[in-house]
C-alpha cells in the first residue's frame, strides 16, 4: 500500500462536505448523485494467506455486485470461504438510487477499500449513498452494531443556514423527529420526506433515515434516536449526517433526491387510530397551530425591527447595536454582568432582542485599530464554522469599540484544565475538544476565502458548549493591538508558553504560528497542565512542552496523560499518537505541519507515519508582560 495513495484518500475524506457543498450550491435542483467518502477503516488483522484472501473477496465483492444490479435491490450480502481466509461481506445503497447509481457508488466503495486497506481481512466504508463492509466472520450479519464499538458519528456541513436559525431548527428537528419515529415501522427501514421551513422564504429541508435491513427494530430504532440527538448538534448548519454500523440518517438543505421519491409519514406515525374524522381534526388543528406560530414569528419579527429603529444596520450579516442598548443590557457594564477579562477589555453578559443571552466584549484598542474596525468585523461575521464562535454584532460610537458574541456557558476550557472545573473532562471529551480545535483551525486557514491567522491560540481562547465541544474565540483580534504591544500575553506572569518561537523573537508570521499553539494547547489538554506550570526534576526545571519531550525520548510519554483520566477511558495508542502529532506541532517552522496535516494525522487510525523529530524550540526564559487574556 502506498503512503502517498493513504495521505490523497484522507486529504480527499477531510476535504468531502465543502466539495458536495459548493456542487449543491450551483444549482437550485441538484440531485446528482456526487458518491462523497465520508469516512472509512481498514482492520488491524491480516490474512493468513493474500492469494487466498483476494480470491474470496474478490468473490464477494462480484456476488455483491450482482445482487445490486436487480432492480429494486439496494441491500445484498455474499461470502467467499475457500480455505481459512473467508470474507463475509455486506453492501447497502440509499433507497432513491436508480441500479446504475447504486453500482456506481459500490463500485468508488471498492475502489477505496482495495488498495488502501491491502491484506486487512476487515474493513468498511460509508458514502453518502451507500455502504459497504466486509469481515472475516458472519455474526455482524445478525448484529451490526454487537462486533464493533462504534459510536453515531455526526459529520456538520461547515456553513450556517441562511434562513432565520428559529425556524430552521425547528423544521430540520420536527422532520428529524418523524423519520426517527417512522423508519423503524417501515418494512425495509427507510423513510425520504421533506419539510418546508416557516419563515416565508419557500425552503424545504430534505432528510432520509435508513437502517440495515437485516438489524432488528429495536437495535434501528435505538440507533435512529443516538443519530437524532447527534445531529441535532449540527444545527443550524445547512446539512449534516449521522453515520453508525446500522444505520445513516442525514439532512439538509439542498435536493439530493426527488421530490416525488419521498414518503408519506402520516400512516408511521399514526399511533393506530382508523377514523377517519380524527385524522381531519387532528390536520386541522396542526394547520391552525401553524398559522399561529407563523403569525407569532411575523409579529415577533415586525415588533424586532420597529424597536431597532435607527440605530441597528445589517452588514452582510453583522448587526449594529447602539450603544445605549448595549450598556442599558450589561446595566452600565456593571461588575454583576462581567463574566472576563483580557489584553483587549472585559467580556460581559447581556440579555439583547427580546431575550437572546449574548456576550458582550468591549474593546480597549488604540485609534489606530478604530480605522479598520468596520471592515474587520463585517469580515469575521462572515466566519461561520461549528468550532468559531459566532459573532453576532458589533458596536462603534465614538472611542466605545465593542463585539456581540455567542454566548458560551460552560466558559473556556482552562476552567476545565487546572481551574475551578479541573479533572471534570474525561478522555472522549478531551479528544474531542483537541479534534474540534484543529477543524476550527483548517477552517480559519484554508476554507474560508481570506486566510485568517488566529496569533493568539490559547486554552483560555477556547470555548466549550453545552455539548463540551470546543469553539475558537477571538481570531481576528490580534491586528487589533495598540501599536507597542506585538503579541497578546499567555495570562500567566507574561510567560511566553504558546507563541512560536520565529514569531516571538523575529515577528515572522505564518499559518504554522497557530499550529505551535494548538501542539501546546494539545498537551495542555492531555496533562490538564498549563503551559507555564513549572516541574521540577531534582534540580532540573521543567515547562509542560520540556516535560512532554523528556517523556518521548524516553518512549513513556503516556505518563503525560492526566492523571484525573480513569485508565479504562482511552487506548495507550492513541494517546500516545496524540502526544507525537502535539510535539510535531512544536518543531522548527520548516518540519511543522499546516493545520490540515495535522488534522488528517488526529483523524485517520492510531498507526502514524514516522516523522524524524528533533527537541522542539521554545523560549522558557524570555517574556514579555502585556496583561492578562
Amino acid at each position: 500500500m502506498s503512503a502517498l495513495v493513504v495521505v490523497v484518500l484522507i486529504v480527499l475524506l477531510v476535504t468531502k462536505l465543502g466539495v458536495a457543498q459548493s456542487s449543491n450550491k450551483t444549482t437550485t435542483n441538484n440531485t446528482d448523485h456526487i458518491n462523497t467518502p465520508l469516512t472509512f477503516f481498514c482492520g488491524t488483522n491480516y490474512a493468513m494467506s493474500p492469494t487466498t484472501f483476494f480470491g474470496n473477496l474478490n468473490s464477494t465483492f462480484s456476488q455483491l455486485r450482482s445482487q445490486l444490479s436487480n432492480s429494486g435491490v439496494y441491500y445484498a450480502r455474499a461470502h467467499g470461504s475457500e480455505n481459512e481466509d473467508a470474507v463475509y461481506g455486506v453492501a447497502q445503497c440509499r433507497n432513491y438510487l436508480s441500479s446504475t447509481e447504486c453500482l456506481a457508488c459500490f463500485d468508488v466503495a471498492v475502489s477505496i477499500l482495495q488498495p488502501t486497506c491491502g491484506f486487512a481481512n476487515g474493513a468498511h466504508v460509508f458514502l453518502d449513498n451507500c455502504f459497504l463492509r466486509f469481515e472475516n466472520y458472519d455474526q455482524y450479519y445478525d448484529d451490526p452494531q454487537g462486533t464493533l464499538d462504534v459510536d453515531v458519528t455526526e459529520i456538520c456541513g461547515n456553513e450556517s443556514t441562511s434562513q432565520p436559525a428559529t425556524t430552521f431548527n425547528q423544521a430540520v428537528k420536527e422532520l428529524l423527529s418523524d423519520i426517527r419515529v417512522a423508519t423503524p415501522r417501515t418494512s425495509d427501514f427507510y423513510i425520504a420526506s421533506t419539510r418546508q421551513v416557516a419563515s416565508g422564504a419557500n425552503a424545504t429541508i430534505y432528510a432520509i433515515a435508513q437502517c440495515v435491513e437485516n438489524a432488528s427494530h429495536t437495535i434501528c430504532k435505538n440507533c435512529l434516536g443516538t443519530a437524532y440527538n447527534k445531529l441535532y448538534r449540527c444545527l443550524p448548519a445547512d446539512e449534516g449526517r449521522a453515520i453508525n454500523m446500522a444505520c445513516f440518517m442525514r439532512y439538509s438543505k439542498f435536493p439530493f433526491f426527488q421530490n416525488n421519491q419521498t414518503i408519506n409519514l402520516i400512516p408511521f406515525l399514526d399511533k393506530g387510530s382508523s377514523s377517519k374524522p380524527g385524522i381531519i381534526i387532528g390536520v386541522s388543528s396542526s394547520a391552525g397551530l401553524l398559522l399561529i406560530i407563523v403569525l407569532f414569528l411575523w409579529f415577533q419579527r415586525w415588533s424586532k425591527s420597529k424597536a431597532i429603529g435607527k440605530d441597528t444596520s445589517e452588514s452582510q450579516g453583522a448587526r449594529c447595536y447602539s450603544y445605549e442598548d448595549l450598556k442599558l443590557a450589561t446595566n452600565n457594564f456593571s461588575d454583576e454582568y462581567l463574566i472576563g477579562k483580557g489584553g483587549f477589555g472585559e467580556v460581559f453578559k447581556a440579555i439583547v432582542d427580546n431575550g437572546i443571552v449574548v456576550a458582550v466584549k468591549r474593546l480597549h484598542v488604540g485609534l489606530r485599530a478604530k480605522k479598520e474596525f468596520e471592515n474587520e468585523v463585517n469580515l469575521n461575521s462572515n466566519v461561520r464554522h461549528r468550532n468559531l464562535i459566532l459573532q453576532l454584532g458589533w458596536c462603534s460610537d465614538g472611542p466605545q469599540l465593542l463585539l456581540v458574541l455567542e454566548y458560551m456557558p460552560q466558559g473556556s476550557l482552562d476552567k476545565f484544565l487546572w481551574g475551578e472545573k479541573k479533572g471534570t473532562l474525561n478522555w472522549k471529551q478531551r479528544s474531542e475538544i483537541i479534534l474540534g480545535i484543529a477543524r476550527g483551525l483548517v477552517h480559519l486557514h484554508e476554507e474560508f476565502h481570506i486566510k485568517i491567522i488566529h496569533r493568539d491560540i490559547k486554552s483560555s481562547n477556547i470555548l466549550l458548549d453545552d455539548d463540551f465541544q470546543p469553539k475558537i474565540a477571538d481570531f481576528g483580534l490580534a491586528r487589533f493591538l495598540p501599536e507597542d504591544q506585538t503579541h497578546v500575553s499567555t495570562g500567566f506572569a507574561g510567560t511566553m508558553g504558546y507563541t512560536a518561537p520565529e514569531y516571538a523573537t523575529r515577528g515572522r508570521l505564518s499559518e504554522k504560528v497557530d499550529t505551535y499553539s494548538f501542539g501546546i494547547v494539545a498537551l495542555e489538554v492531555i496533562s490538564g497542565r498549563s503551559c507555564s506550570d513549572v516541574n521540577y526534576s531534582g534540580a532540573r526545571m521543567e515547562y509542560l512542552l520540556d516535560h512532554a519531550w523528556q517523556l518521548y525520548e524516553k518512549g513513556i510519554h503516556i505518563k503525560l496523560i492526566d492523571e484525573a483520566i480513569d485508565t479504562n477511558e482511552y487506548q495507550e495508542e492513541n494517546v500516545k499518537k496524540i502526544i507525537e502529532i502535539a510535539l510535531m506541532c512544536t518543531q522548527p517552522v520548516s518540519l511543522r505541519p499546516t493545520m490540515s496535516e495535522t488534522y488528517i494525522m488526529l483523524s485517520s487510525e492510531p498507526q502514524l507515519m514516522q516523522r524524524q523529530m528533533s527537541r522542539p524550540t521554545y523560549n522558557v526564559d524570555r517574556r514579555i508582560h502585556i496583561g492578562a487574556t
